[in-house]
């Protein structure tokens, strides 16, 4: 009786996208280090002979779509054209006979038997929740939140069982004079249960279908309310939304879920995925602070943090005037503490999301510096540049229990970055190491499109 083929019977755990939940960010296909994932206009897929099962990509991936696995044999793993043309996930499907006791390591490719999947699969692939941090010193984010953070609850509504909300105001943060259209939008969730917390997002399912009769993909936008909502006492958020009207190229286009969000009035009804994003989260003990850089719409979750922070002032301004006035007994307390410093840039004051709030902010809240790049008759400024013309102050943030956030276009990341570096060297604080401390720490944290 002749042997069976072992390389032929070989069994994987193949790393696959799941396209109903992925929300085609990109950010796997950048952090993979061995270029396994692709896209194409649709779909972003694995690989099966590139990947190594390194993880790498699990903790960034912002809905989790990332971390899906099917046990298959190594000669019929699904190919990326199969991938391409992916609605939904397949479910797992019956291996063939005496393949059960043959496996391969993913990182290794060696065969070896004796059981399904192998120890070095099992705990290369099936073990996500682990994902290594020992690209920390590269990487410009953290993948863990900071220790202090409030727990998240993650996934709560799914495409196929959206949660639907209630349009409860839609106000134009810009001026009406520029072409730059920014919203503010209350949406009310009325008795459902979403919580959410500041650096959260939320997925968007905008009707209708795409040219090929498929349903639009989500868009996912980060909350700019705080935890207890746009309204205290009311089960509501909020969204700050752009309309876009141009591609990345600059050709005219329109945005489908921003547009669709951007036209919505009172009363009309939006569904909701989510909760999203369990790593750029905000700090909870006291003395902790926050610098935070944001361009745009970059401000949703900034915006957020902020607001939670005032409201927790007012709460603890509030106990030390009963404290002292001897309605209630007791230590009045500090529960919050800390510093807020914000950097905003924009091209003018008239596109700057929340211009007007930003500027009746009490100092003593937060320090904030605006950028603005197209102001006639002034030289252009940029967000990386007030960091630097503020290094001495930025430089002593970073020395102290400092949780750094950037959000915004992707090309300021560089410019930040290197602004940063300057500002440490300035104060003769060694910049690779104070970042990749702050990585590792989770006080790091970079969201950018």
């Amino acid at each position: 009786m002749n042997a069976p083929d072992n390389a032929a019977l070989a069994v994987i755990k193949q790393h696959l996208i799941d396209p109903e939940v992925c929300i085609r960010c990109n950010t796997c296909e950048e952090t993979c280090p061995v270029d396994a994932i692709t896209h194409d206009s649709r779909n972003y897929v694995v690989n099966a002979d590139i990947c190594n099962a390194c993880n790498a990509c699990i903790s960034p991936c912002p809905t989790g779509s990332i971390d899906h696995w099917r046990t298959v044999a190594k000669a019929q793993a699904y190919t990326l054209e199969e991938q391409l043309g992916w609605d939904e996930l397949p479910a797992e499907k019956p291996l063939p006979a005496g393949a059960a006791d043959i496996a391969v390591d993913a990182g290794t490719g060696a065969v070896a038997t004796g059981g399904v999947p192998s120890a070095s699969v099992a705990n290369a692939a099936a073990a996500s929740a682990e994902a290594p941090q020992a690209n920390a010193a590269t990487s410009p984010s953290s993948t863990t939140a900071p220790w202090s953070a409030a727990h998240p609850y993650l996934h709560l509504y799914s495409l196929k069982k959206p949660v639907t909300a209630t349009v409860a105001g839609n106000f134009r943060l810009t001026s009406a004079n520029v072409d730059n259209d920014v919203r503010h939008i209350v949406l009310d969730l009325g008795t459902q249960f979403m919580p959410l917390l500041e650096g959260q997002s939320v997925g968007v399912l905008p009707p209708g279908v795409d040219a090929n009769g498929k349903p639009h993909y989500l868009r996912m936008y980060s909350v700019a309310s705080p935890r207890t909502g746009e309204r205290e006492g009311y089960n509501n958020l909020s969204l700050t939304v752009k309309r876009v009207t141009h591609d990345h190229d600059g050709r005219a286009t329109v945005g489908v879920a921003s547009n669709f969000l951007c036209d919505l009035k009172k009363g009309d009804t939006v569904q909701l995925t989510g909760p999203f994003g369990a790593s750029f989260l905000m700090p909870n003990h006291p003395g902790s602070n926050l610098l935070m850089v944001c361009t745009g719409t970059g401000s949703a979750p900034m915006r957020a943090m902020t607001e939670h922070r005032r409201r927790l002032k007012e709460a603890e301004r509030a106990v030390a005037g009963d404290v002292a006035r001897g309605v209630v007994k007791g230590d009045s307390g500090r529960v919050t503490g800390g510093k807020l410093m914000l950097f905003f840039g924009a091209r003018t004051p008239e596109e700057l999301p929340y211009f007007g709030p930003l500027t009746k902010l009490p100092p003593e809240l937060m320090d904030t510096t605006l950028a603005f790049s197209r102001v006639p008759g002034q030289p252009r400024a940029y967000v990386q540049d007030r960091i630097r013309e503020r290094a001495r102050d930025v430089a002593e943030l970073l020395r102290g229990d400092t949780f750094v956030y950037l959000c915004g276009l992707k090309g300021m990341e560089t410019g930040v970055l290197e602004a940063l570096q300057e500002a440490c060297s300035l104060a003769g604080l060694h910049w690779p190491a104070v970042h990749q401390r702050m990585v590792e720490e989770g006080r790091f944290h970079v969201e950018t499109y």
